[in-house]
């Protein structure tokens, strides 16, 4: 038999069985919100019903696939893939059977060469079944790695299954992705991160107001992962939560300086505008980037004429991205100002 037996206890402990801590251990009492109420089956599941379902019927059937899942953070990927591996495994078996890597830390060729490639071809003494492959972040991993990959996952198929995760699936190569069942997971809607956000401020005894919980909400933008840690920092600054607590905490301009924002634009002179706006970011430690974020969305519901709305909008665009490649906020600054002014005129 080529190949070799292995002994569970040598096997590398993998991250699969953290999780819901039971209330009441100092261990749970501890836990960040986010992995304290990590859901650990599939049924706990607040969203993706549809990929759920089908998982769940390939897992009854006994057909599961390699998995690719993709999609924005926080929309539950990495929670269905644990919730898969105890169901498949049972929590007893899990540090033997799964080998959960992250491709931030681990994604060279030395890590399929050696980590993964052992793992999947060896075999436990005491399960039995598919072992599971959990590589995270894998849209950090290099070209090389997933050539590297591609041909583990064909050679031990018998006896593994794969799951990628990853953020960005353009970054996978097309070979990996044609070996993957791939899944997108769409950011959470509004009503199901309410209903288990209601659950947890009950739970922790969080004084929170309407507004302050719809504030919350609009921010995550669907990644329930956002929305439990400012919960969780917005708690632990303040005895009661309104909306203007969310955006302290999270340092995001609010709708009202938003509106200041434009206002300044749009009526006050370049100078005047440009001191103002760089004051209000000043004192109340707004980043430019966040400022053009919320301000996409401010222009499209604004009733500017559709010539100004096209020009605003691809010079925010235009900004955003200048930004991401280096140039300094003070510049982007006085483009963002420049840009409104000359949007007037298109309009006048």
């Amino acid at each position: 038999m080529s190949e070799s037996m292995d002994i569970d206890s040598a096997l590398p402990v993998p991250t699969a069985s953290k999780g819901k801590q039971p209330e009441g251990t100092s261990n749970g009492e501890n836990l960040p919100w986010v992995e304290k109420y990590r859901p650990t089956s599939l049924d706990e599941l607040v969203s993706q019903r549809d990929i759920v379902d089908t998982l769940q019927r390939l897992i009854d059937d006994g057909k599961l696939p390699h998995l690719l899942f993709y999609g924005p953070p926080g929309t539950g990927k990495t929670t269905t893939i644990l919730a898969i591996a105890r169901k498949l495994y049972g929590t007893k078996n899990l540090g033997s059977m799964v080998l959960e890597l992250n491709a931030s830390d681990d994604r060279g060729i030395d890590v399929i060469r050696e980590q993964i490639k052992t793992f999947a071809s060896t075999r436990t003494v005491f399960s039995t079944g598919l072992k599971l492959v959990i590589l995270d972040e894998a849209d950090a991993m290099t070209t090389a790695a997933q050539a590297a990959l591609r041909r583990v996952i064909e050679k031990y198929t018998r006896n593994v299954r794969f799951c990628i995760i990853c953020n960005y699936v353009s970054k996978i190569i097309p070979a990996v992705q044609s070996r993957c069942t791939r899944f997108r997971f769409a950011p959470l809607r509004l009503a199901d991160i309410n209903g288990r956000l209601d659950m947890i401020v009950e739970k922790e005894g969080v004084d929170i107001t309407e507004d302050g919980k719809n504030s919350l909400i609009r921010l995550s933008a669907g990644d329930m992962r956002r929305v439990l840690n400012v919960l969780q920092a917005c708690h632990a600054a303040y005895d009661r939560i309104d909306s203007p607590e969310v955006y302290a905490c999270t340092g995001q301009p609010s709708p009202e300086d938003i509106k200041r924002i434009v206002d300044w634009m749009l009526n006050d002179e370049f100078h005047i505008a440009l001191g103002n706006i760089a004051a209000l970011k000043r004192d109340k430690g707004l980043a430019l980037q966040d400022i053009i974020s919320e301000l996409t969305p401010f222009v499209n519901n604004v009733e500017f004429p559709p010539v100004t709305r096209v020009y605003l909008l691809e010079q925010l665009a235009e900004i955003e991205s200048n930004m991401a490649v280096g140039s300094t906020e003070k510049i982007q600054l006085s483009a963002l100002v420049g840009s409104f002014k000359i949007g007037i005129e298109l309009a006048g």
